[in-house]
């Protein structure tokens, strides 16, 4: 059987459709919300199909029954041609004038693919306004609008906040529009990667519903396993399935766990090699801006629970590393919990290709190191413990002098324990930071296949294997082959004063003090 060709870098359902890529079918959530919804929102990481599925909502408007066929949405909806205007955020945003500049170019096409002229003079905000009910009048039929990327001239401004407000601000009148003008909408649907909050852009836009944590449109965007399991079976015969789980499944967005689109298929494209290939698409410059200005010991990203309302207040004069780190793909939900009358979600990193490349990001910021040797992994592997000291003895000597100067990082045990947590999980070793327990919380639980290392780390104190054994950190592990580690730090010397480790089984305690 021929496989189906993969629309790698293919956003129109057209080409896909008629020149045989292959396709997910995402119609059945398209007629929900066209269904349901005159105006809705929708945010989605880079690189997770939103293009493709606003484009697909373009062609179910425009009428183009033919392409849907063999599609659910085929035999139930109406395909009427309605006038479309699609704006698709793509340019030079790095100053307002381009940013009008474009947004005029934008226009001007969608005034070409409708027949519609709007004076050369006119603001981009009055075109908008004029191209919405000339549309209208033009073809006596409702208009459609269908915004990509909405927020992308204030995301490539992050770095200059002044530029960024004041895109937000001209966004926040342009977008004022499509309230303005219910009576000639027929519906209206955004894309983006962050939400900003209602005193922001968002005040424009208080007629969307926002539809990113809604369960019924959980699955809009990415890959599930039975898409796996069925449309892509062929690409990945023989390909070990929970390895490529482990790597690339792990978004939740309140329904399916789902697989990241581009890492699937350019994981299938490259003969099927593990590789970050999403991670790789983009690097998070406002994230080392935002750790430069704010001390953060990496291992609380493992244990963050936000409320639901902090999604609401996110902005550009208010960024926050959580909310940032969630909006963009680097975190995602773990679960949501219903506290009383308040919604609260834990966070997690969702899955092998975003941890090793995140702590990597993590690790350059927090040692100025370059590269990061994977040999540690094999050292826990094969129980290689006095190499294991010497290697993190020798990474801790080459931390620059000034990582400690003019301040006193050196006394908190989070920064020891956030350069380990950033060394191991860039390595490809599966990390739990602040791992709860009974009677408290571990600082580190290591899991290398059968084997358990739960790991404690002081400065200037002798007891911290004593305390993961007086707290009983390793008892919740017991069925497996643990081993628990103390690692002491001289604040003086800023490296290992003392590091010392115990294997752990039910019926023998087996000590070696190195």
């Amino acid at each position: 059987m021929k496989l189906k060709k993969l629309p790698l870098g293919i956003y129109t359902l057209k080409k896909i459709i008629e020149e045989d890529y292959l396709y997910i079918d995402k119609t059945k959530e398209a007629l929900d919300l066209i269904t349901n919804y005159t105006y809705a929102f929708l945010s989605r990481p880079r690189r997770f199909g939103k293009s493709l599925f606003l484009n697909t909502l373009k062609k179910i408007f425009l009428g183009d029954k033919e392409l849907f066929q063999d599609l659910y949405i085929y035999d139930k909806w109406d395909f009427k041609k309605y006038p479309v205007i699609h704006i698709n955020f793509a340019g030079d945003f790095k100053s307002m004038d381009s940013i009008k500049e474009t947004m005029l170019s934008i226009l001007k096409f969608n005034q070409k693919e409708l027949g519609i002229y709007c004076e050369e003079s006119l603001s981009p905000t009055v075109c908008f306004d004029q191209l919405i009910k000339d549309s209208y009048h033009k073809y006596n039929m409702p208009v459609v609008i269908l915004v990509d990327e909405y927020d992308k001239p204030i995301n490539d401004n992050l770095e200059n906040i002044e530029l960024a407000m004041e895109a937000r601000e001209f966004l926040k009148s342009f977008y004022e529009i499509i309230k303005a003008n219910d009576s000639y909408i027929k519906f209206a649907f955004l894309t983006g990667v962050s939400k900003f909050s209602k005193a922001g852009v968002f005040s424009g836009l208080n007629v969307f519903s926002d539809i990113s944590y809604h369960p019924d449109y959980g699955n809009i965007c990415g890959y599930t396993k039975n898409d796996l399991e069925t449309t892509l079976k062929e690409h990945l015969k023989d390909v070990d399935l929970e390895k490529l789980k482990n790597w690339y499944n792990g978004y939740n967005f309140l329904k399916d766990k789902i697989y990241n689109p581009y890492g699937i298929l350019q994981f299938i494209s490259n003969q099927c090699m593990f590789d970050n290939y999403w991670f790789n698409t983009g690097t998070p410059s406002i994230l080392i801006k935002l750790l430069d200005k704010n001390y953060y010991n990496i291992l609380d990203l493992e244990n963050i629970t936000i409320a639901k309302i902090d999604l609401e207040v996110f902005d550009v004069a208010n960024i926050k590393l959580d909310i940032l780190l969630l909006q963009t793909g680097y975190l995602t939900i773990d679960k949501r919990i219903i506290d009383e009358d308040e919604i609260l979600y834990k966070l997690r990193v969702p899955n092998k290709e975003v941890s090793m490349s995140l702590n990597y990001i993590f690790f350059q910021y927090l040692t100025k190191i370059d590269r990061v040797s994977k040999n540690i992994f094999k050292l826990f592997k094969y129980l290689k413990f006095d190499e294991i000291e010497k290697d993190l003895t020798l990474l801790f000597d080459k931390l620059p002098h000034q990582n400690y100067k003019n301040n006193d990082i050196s006394n908190y045990e989070g920064y020891y324990a956030s350069v380990f947590y950033a060394y191991l999980a860039s390595a490809g070793i599966r990390l739990i930071g602040e791992s709860s327990s009974n009677n408290g919380d571990a600082d580190l639980v290591a899991f290398i296949e059968d084997k358990i290392y739960i790991i404690e780390f002081k400065v200037n104190k002798e007891k911290a294997l004593n305390q993961i054994k007086e707290k009983g950190y390793h008892k919740s592990y017991l069925d497996k082959e643990v081993y628990i580690i103390g690692i002491n730090f001289d604040k003086k010397e800023r490296n290992i004063k003392n590091f010392v480790w115990e294997k752990i089984s039910t019926n023998t305690i087996y000590k070696a003090f190195l």
